[in-house]
């Protein structure tokens, strides 16, 4: 009987201690977090260079003839991107050279930052 007991016991705690590490990881992220997921943290993402092509400020989007995109696994090309802030656009024009992240959130590629470089 006491065998039986212990056992349990043993069981118990296991399945405890899984549940919160499990529980850790999802609330300090630091679970396996791959790029291009929503729960990326911008500062994992590396940043990519562009020239702006075209600024829409009442839609805020942005379009970027931009270099690859490694955490996207995306080759150079030109498209269309969401800004996570529209105020990020404020200043922004047709012809700028920025430096950039964009990643994948809830299937709309997002621009999580972006800045001017001379």
């Amino acid at each position: 009987m006491k065998k039986l007991i212990f056992m349990t016991l043993i069981g118990l705690l296991t399945i405890c201690s899984h549940v919160t590490a499990q529980t850790t990881k999802e609330t300090t992220g630091t679970a396996n977090v791959s790029p291009g997921s929503p729960t990326s943290p911008v500062s994992q993402v590396e940043t990519s260079e562009a020239e702006v092509r075209k600024v829409d400020l009442s839609a805020g989007k942005v379009t970027l003839r931009h270099g690859e995109i490694k955490n996207l696994g995306m080759p150079p090309m030109t498209m269309v991107f969401q800004v996570k802030d529209r105020a990020f656009l404020n200043g922004l024009k047709a012809g700028d050279s920025v430096k950039f992240t964009a990643d994948k959130i809830k299937g709309a590629y997002t621009v999580l930052s972006i800045e001017v470089v001379q």
